[in-house]
């Protein structure tokens, strides 16, 4: 049995939330959506077609659900979350996707895997290129033992040994953790770390939103698709401001070794970063 982490994560400052995620690779905020939240979600999550995994017809996926309109396309713009982010990343917080998954009895699990293949890959195509992206997996039912946990094997981002590819799958971990918590909650993973969830022995589904999100600066090595004019325009004001050009990146190739007005101080880059108080 993996060691499960069902901390009271309500205790954690804003300091503490910003180390687990970056050392660790991952983060639970709780009790984002009130149960009324979660009601409406699946009103609407039950109306969207799906299909079933390669590996099982009982793991259920929706992709590119951010343009279904309702709650579901407003849960992008979440205050919330948008608030530690905008700690996390600093200044430009881009969309990348949103996506819906429903883990039905007889789920088999996923694999351990990472969201983040710095050369793309047939699955995540130049997303997963981005250096930097954070999935954050809205749960709209309890994670508990035996109904699909999530699975993560800490500070598996961090590795420089070959068993650290990013490209591997692994079948489990002996250090991997399972991370319950109540419908409601949201689980942040740094995508490169190494991550799934354990199958649903139990009776009941468990349903997931996941929205990704990166730095402006932190955009893929190739374009990936650009968002249509007609799509964009019907979205509502609140979350219009977070579909930017999905391939857009902040870099200087020519840059120098003194470039002129170099800065002397960058908080987000110290590490008082993991002592703010919030």
């Amino acid at each position: 049995m993996p060691r499960i982490d069902d901390r009271d994560w309500s205790r954690l400052r804003l300091g503490e939330r910003i180390r687990q995620i970056e050392v660790e690779g991952y983060v639970v905020l709780p009790d984002l959506l009130s149960a009324a939240d979660i009601g409406q979600l699946k009103e609407e999550t039950a109306k969207l077609p799906t299909q079933g995994a390669d590996y099982s017809p009982s793991q259920r996926f929706g992709g590119f659900v951010h343009f279904a309109g309702g709650a579901i396309t407003e849960l992008i713009a979440h205050a919330g979350t948008l608030s530690f982010l905008g700690e996390l990343f600093g200044e430009g917080i881009v969309f990348m996707s949103c996506a819906y998954a429903r883990s039905e009895p007889g789920h088999p699990g996923i694999s351990l895997h990472t969201d983040g293949q710095p050369w793309g890959s047939k699955i995540f195509g130049y997303e997963g290129s981005c250096p930097c992206m954070v999935r954050v997996l809205y749960y709209l039912d309890d994670l508990t033992l035996d109904v699909s946990p999530f699975r993560v094997v800490p500070g598996s981002h961090l590795s420089l040994h070959a068993d650290g590819n990013p490209y591997k799958r692994y079948a489990s971990h002996p250090e991997e953790v399972m991370v319950t918590a109540k419908a409601g909650s949201a689980v942040l993973i740094n995508h490169k770390v190494f991550h799934g969830n354990f199958p649903n022995t139990g009776s009941r589904s468990r349903e997931m939103i996941a929205i990704a999100y990166r730095p402006r600066w932190a955009g893929p090595m190739q374009a990936v698709a650009a968002w249509s004019e007609e799509d964009l325009a019907r979205l509502p004001a609140s979350v219009r401001p977070l579909f930017v050009d999905r391939s857009v990146r902040e870099w200087e190739f020519e840059g120098g070794n003194k470039p002129a007005n170099m800065a002397a101080d960058a908080p987000g880059i110290g590490p008082s970063r993991w002592t703010k108080r919030g």
